[in-house]
């Protein structure tokens, strides 16, 4: 008798729009650039909440409400047991634009906005956690986590990162 194995793909892509100050992206101008990275780590805590609301055995969903996109400038390398973006100071979380996370088929995405007074250090990693607040300490769980270089941001500048991540 042959072995079966089941398995599931977690496809993960950001995208963070940078604009060159507020009147364009309040303008609805096309961003100045536009980068794209692939990939994460799902950080235990994170796992471990998707699955209670799996089975209902309680926990706050991550949703418009409770969650946020994190940005920070440490290039640790993500591990599995981290609990929040691994930064010492420049660290910057931002709740949800509004609409999001939302979800279309098998993707859920997440987006927030950082103004021009916002998180203007380089951005070298990212993550996802359950906050209601912005730039407050870490709230768990942190869902993910990714070290990526993603470029510096200066004031004036907005910027906005998107998570999208597929299951299937």
């Amino acid at each position: 008798m042959s072995e079966v194995a089941d398995k599931m793909n977690w496809s993960v892509k950001t995208t963070v729009e940078k604009w060159d100050d507020e009147a364009s992206f309040n303008a609805g101008v096309a961003p100045a650039e536009v980068d794209e990275f692939e990939g994460n780590l799902l950080m235990n805590a994170g796992i471990t909440r998707m699955l209670n609301l799996l089975v209902g055995a309680g926990g706050q969903a991550l949703n418009a409400a409770n969650s946020r996109v994190g940005v920070g400038d440490s290039s640790t390398a993500a591990s599995a047991g981290q609990t929040d973006l691994q930064a010492a100071s420049n660290k910057y979380w931002r709740v949800q634009e509004a609409t999001f996370p939302s979800v279309s088929g098998q993707t859920v995405t997440w987006k927030s906005s950082f103004g021009a007074s916002e998180a203007n250090f380089a951005w070298e990693e990212w993550a996802i956690d359950a906050g209601t607040t912005s730039n407050s300490t870490v709230v768990a769980p942190m869902l993910n986590r990714k070290v990526q270089a993603m470029g510096t941001k200066a004031n004036p500048a907005v910027w906005t990162l998107t998570v999208s991540i597929t299951i299937s």
